[in-house]
């Protein structure tokens, strides 16, 4: 099975519609959100093609496939608008590895969850990366929309054997295999 992974959406129709295009040309057969879909939050400017109720719509159509965290930007509003549940956090099997997904507005490489987990997945910081950690890979797929610290807008593709960055342009920035 093929994950595509993002994070950090806020409301950036241009952003969600490019990473579906993306997931799609590269076979994924789910989507994992790792929050803050819909609002930019006070700290964030607007991002481009802002159009929060265009992305719920464009989510609602894909609900079939999608798994969601709830990020610190996510309301109950956001929540009453959308087709699917957004979960403070996720555990999924991805082969014989264990991955833990959350927004990493609680969790991340410097608070892991309680645990161990081969992979854990977090966004909120809005960088991108791909590190190992105490014998686990920690990697965060940055923000689609809002990209911070000199990242570039980016998503994750997560297989069996590897997890995959790639730049939301299509270029790959960085593999690990797992």
């Amino acid at each position: 099975m093929r994950i595509a992974v993002a994070s950090d959406i806020h409301g950036s129709l241009p952003a969600a519609k490019a990473f579906l295009d993306r997931a799609d040309a590269l076979g994924a057969d789910k989507i994992l959100l790792l929050g803050d879909l819909y609002y930019h939050g006070a700290r964030n400017p607007l991002p481009e093609g802002y159009a929060p109720i265009e992305v719920a719509k464009l989510l609602n159509a894909n609900k079939d496939r999608l798994l969601v965290t709830r990020g610190n930007c996510d309301s109950d509003v956001d929540v009453t608008v959308s087709e699917f549940d957004l979960l403070p956090a996720l555990i999924l099997a991805n082969g014989d590895k264990t991955v833990f997904a959350s927004h990493g507005d609680r969790y991340d490489i410097d608070r892991p969850p309680v645990g161990f987990y081969d992979l854990v997945l977090y966004g909120h910081y809005h960088t991108c990366f791909i590190r190992e950690k105490d014998g686990a890979v920690f990697a965060n797929p940055g923000s689609l929309s809002l990209p911070k610290g000199g990242t570039c807008p980016a998503f994750l593709l997560l297989d069996e054997s590897k997890i995959t960055l790639y730049a939301l342009s299509g270029e790959i920035l960085e593999e690990h295999v797992l």
